[in-house]
């Protein structure tokens, strides 16, 4: 006769902690399902994103408090739970729960290849997410993506049907004008655009829209904030000094914005020789610099990789031809360091209360 029961599986998981909230699983509510048969027990676990960080130490620590308390063989199921930002968007981007821009101060860092990267790999863990390419002047998401036009023209009301690659809806200023065309537009014309790609694009349900913010802190950047509220902004920035310099015009655009800062990401940190040494081939500790003087975490460094610039030529994001790559594990880490802080920040203006379903067999 076993001795397991609802109480045991309940006192045991609320030994183990959720690093990143600092609470038990139980205070949590992060057990969803739970099936007892004899000593065999099976479990459902909610995480707030679908790339915890912790979640292999998370597994871990349930495994070992379980099997403590007697349990003889255990099965654990994950259920992906992310938590909307409570801010209220209008038109076609009211479905939308989290709203990431991610920015640098300048061109040529890396940008629109973590953005890309970073919603590839979010949609790879099962979130829904759309990718807006708000760099009028310059897009580049199409051809990192490989898509080269929308599936169809807009309907009789101006709502736009977003491309669809690598399971992230897109939209991009690159899919309605000519590749060698000219974007001159002043300020009104942007804001209208920028306003349509928000309001009048069918989204659907997403958990995360990810925003590859233009170079600079001029039109596009003022006008995206006007337009829709932004959960949070990243900074993308090289080791450089030049770069960070840089990247602090735009860290202190969110700021005046009103945007949340959520952390830095340091691009082309360094290179790997093939005999494991590290070449920083554009110093070192600037993402780091950047992070402390703003007193936001520095999130993640990304490695230089021919690589990374092969899948962005071809339409092949790293992380999902290369997932092995050390580039591509280290963008994946920073999506779910972004998808987790977007998260928790959420989970600060809301509380919820979901009932546990318990089968006793």
């Amino acid at each position: 006769m076993s001795n397991i029961t609802e109480e045991t599986i309940l006192s045991a998981l609320s030994g183990v902690q959720d690093p990143a909230h600092g609470r038990d699983l139980i205070a949590l509510n992060a057990l969803r399902e739970l099936r007892i048969k004899g000593d065999d027990v099976t479990l459902t676990l909610a995480f707030i994103t679908p790339l915890h960080p912790a979640a292999a130490d998370i597994e871990a620590a349930v495994q070992t408090a379980l099997e403590a308390a007697g349990v003889r063989k255990l099965a654990i199921q994950y259920a992906s739970e992310v938590p909307d930002d409570g801010r209220q968007r209008g038109g076609l981007a009211a479905g939308v729960k989290n709203i990431i821009a991610i920015a640098s101060g300048k061109g040529g860092v890396g940008k629109s290849t973590v953005s890309v990267n970073v919603a590839v790999a979010l949609a790879q863990a099962g979130a829904r997410v759309g990718l807006l390419d708000a760099d009028i002047y310059g897009p580049n998401v199409p051809t990192m993506m490989g898509v080269e036009h929308l599936p169809k023209p807009p309907d009789a009301d101006g709502r736009l049907t977003p491309a669809e690659a690598y399971g992230v809806k897109m939209m991009s200023i690159g899919f309605l004008v000519r590749p060698e065309q000219a974007m001159v537009w002043r300020g009104p014309m942007l804001h209208n655009a920028l306003r349509q790609f928000v309001n009048d694009v069918d989204w659907g349900e997403l958990d995360y829209l990810i925003v590859d913010m233009p170079p600079g802190t001029g039109d596009v950047q003022l006008s995206l904030a006007q337009t829709t509220p932004i959960s949070g902004g990243f900074i993308v920035t090289l080791p450089q000094k030049v770069s960070v310099d840089d990247a602090r015009r735009g860290a202190e655009m969110f700021r005046q914005l009103r945007v949340p800062l959520m952390g830095v990401i340091e691009n082309m940190s360094f290179m790997l020789l093939p005999d494991g040494q590290r070449m920083e081939v554009f110093g070192s500790g600037g993402g780091q610099a950047l992070a402390a003087e703003f007193e936001i975490p520095l999130i993640g460094a990304v490695p230089m990789e021919a690589e990374v610039r092969a899948g962005s030529d071809s339409g092949a994001p790293v992380v999902h031809s290369q997932p092995d790559s050390p580039a591509a594990v280290a963008l994946r880490s920073i999506a779910g360091q972004i998808s987790l802080r977007a998260s928790l920040a959420a989970l600060e203006t809301q509380s919820q209360t979901i009932p546990l379903q318990i089968v006793d067999e």
